[in-house]
């Protein structure tokens, strides 16, 4: 009786844990998106080049394994707005592309409200149904892989079909890394909000910059 009472209390105690980190990563993750938004606006704004957008890309990627590494210290918080600082402030240039375009304001609005939807219908999914989608870990990182392998080819063959079918992949690689990020969460296997939240952060931004590819490549003409 007294081991059924003490299983009951520590799944009890689980569960409040797992509810914190999803409460605490979901608010995290819409200031840093809120915040990325802002340097992205001030980038554009500003003019950014494509040469100083690619160094803080780069920058922001070394300050990945530094925020990996303050996740359980109180400064991670000032790590991760680091880093999603300079990822929203890189893509700078890149809005400024397709804001050119003439119905690229549009675009724009139907990358963000194509990113949302997917985001927040694969998440929904997976807090109200709480399957386990840990089984998808081998086949997204394999996908992943390949993705890169064939991104880096492209930069030296520059087909403007494979830019595309790239796009189209990272979307549906993302997507899949939603469900399995979210899954994680939910089952105990990250406790840490500010490294979950870097995950989420990812997903949401590739998912956009790949979207806003296909529907600037499908629909700048117009």
């Amino acid at each position: 009786m007294q081991s059924n009472t003490s299983f009951q209390t520590a799944s009890k105690s689980s569960a409040i844990e797992i509810n914190k980190v999803l409460k605490n990563t979901y608010m995290l993750l819409s200031m840093t998106l809120a915040f990325s938004a802002v340097t992205a606006g001030i980038s554009m704004a500003v003019g950014l080049s494509h040469m100083a957008a690619l160094v803080m890309t780069l920058v922001a990627f070394g300050l990945l394994f530094v925020v990996h590494k303050q996740a359980d210290k109180a400064n991670g918080i000032f790590w991760i707005f680091a880093f999603t600082g300079l990822m929203g402030a890189s893509l700078g240039p890149m809005l400024n592309y397709y804001a050119a375009m003439p119905n690229g304001a549009s675009l724009i609005m139907q990358a963000l409200g194509g990113t949302a939807l997917i985001f927040f219908a694969l998440s929904g999914y997976a807090l109200t149904s709480k399957k386990d989608f840990s089984f998808m870990g081998g086949f997204l990182m394999v996908g992943l892989i390949v993705v890169i392998i064939a991104a880096i080819a492209n930069i030296f063959f520059a087909i403007p079909a494979v830019s595309l079918a790239l796009s189209a992949a990272i979307i549906m690689i993302m997507s899949g890394l939603i469900l399995f990020d979210t899954s994680r969460i939910i089952h105990g296997g990250e406790r840490n909000y500010i490294r979950a939240t870097v995950s989420l952060y990812l997903n949401i931004y590739n998912i956009f910059t790949s979207l806003l590819h296909l529907l600037g490549a499908f629909g700048g003409d117009d």
